[in-house]
């Protein structure tokens, strides 16, 4: 007996007539195909050579280029690319380069914490308010209503005046301020999931709602979720990046990628060029990338909540690119 969750040629050809020659149906279940689609995905398989680069960088690079975070040498202060230091020094004789992968060790980890985070309480808020549905839900999204009018930025700002910030701080408060956007996201996936055959098949066996909600709302939201928690993290990143520049951040000896901009932008006019355009570069490149990986995964999503199955063709002169390779039912 064939697998549930695969297509045989006989039921293929049921649903969308007979197959032609060099047609192939993908015989994969969702999670399957999306992860074919993504890894054929040249632009966001670039994100993530990108991203697990700037990992290496962060994290592994202090342990072969070791330097002195902590230290002041004035002796070597503003000192250009070169005598040992392959990006200068800064005011205070400290090694760009090392300080670079010192700042992005905060940066990367407070996008991922972020990122993870609040996706995790978005999904499982949002789910649960889908599934309830009635009173239980509108009391539940009145909440996320009030939560998404206050504005991110401006309540950092008025907290940084207030207390002295640390990056567990700031990842409590930007956690707190973005899971009502994924909570949103995923309710209304599950309110179009409650109507679809398999849920009402599982309400008429006796499945309980608990179970319904972990073993077909949740997973069933997975790609949607993954999508924000993407952009979660090159939004933090960014937040945090913002808040340093401003000078609003984590007080010495913490050190960001936002920090560096604002200690160097400050020497700019002198000519110390080399203390502003590494950590500026990294900072965009970094975003770029994470928003990259969000927009692949989210066109891969979309096209795959278009139509139930989707066809690869192979051509004549070898595999077409990937826009043209993966099709919705009767679309071309």
């Amino acid at each position: 007996m064939p697998a549930p969750d695969s297509w045989t040629a006989t039921a293929a050809e049921s649903v969308a007539g007979p197959l032609e020659a060099g047609e192939l149906v993908l015989r994969r279940s969702d999670t399957q195909l999306t992860l074919s689609a993504f890894l054929h995905n040249k632009r966001a398989m670039t994100g993530v050579g990108v991203v697990v680069f700037m990992l290496l960088f962060c994290f592994v690079g202090p342990l072969i280029y070791h330097t002195n975070q902590t230290t002041v040498n004035l002796a070597i202060e503003n000192s250009p690319p070169g005598n040992g230091h392959p990006l200068g020094t800064d005011e205070y004789g400290i090694d760009i380069l090392g300080r670079l992968m010192a700042g992005g060790q905060s940066s990367l980890e407070l996008g991922f914490a972020v990122g993870i985070a609040s996706t995790l309480l978005g999904v499982l808020y949002g789910a649960i308010s889908g599934t309830i549905g009635g009173i239980g839900d509108g009391l539940m999204m009145r909440i996320v209503d009030t939560l998404l009018a206050v504005p991110t930025f401006i309540l950092l700002i008025i907290v940084a005046s207030m207390y002295t910030l640390s990056l567990t701080v700031i990842i409590l408060i930007l956690t707190a301020l973005s899971w009502p956007d994924v909570s949103r996201l995923v309710r209304g996936q599950v309110l179009a999931l409650r109507e679809r055959e398999f849920v009402q098949a599982a309400r008429s066996m006796g499945s309980t709602q608990r179970r319904i909600l972990v073993r077909h709302m949740v997973p069933n939201t997975l790609g949607i979720s993954i999508v924000t928690a993407t952009f979660g993290v090159a939004d933090s990143i960014y937040a945090l990046s913002a808040l340093s520049f401003l000078g609003i951040g984590p007080p010495p000896p913490f050190t960001d990628w936002g920090t560096m901009l604002t200690n160097g932008v400050d020497n700019l006019f002198n000519g110390y060029w080399w203390q502003v355009y590494p950590p500026l570069i990294v900072l965009v490149i970094v975003v770029v990338a994470f928003r990259q990986i969000g927009d692949s995964l989210n066109d891969i999503v979309s096209g795959q909540l278009g139509g139930r199955m989707l066809r690869r063709r192979r051509r004549r002169f070898g595999w077409v690119p990937l826009s043209a390779r993966y099709e919705q039912d009767g679309q071309l």
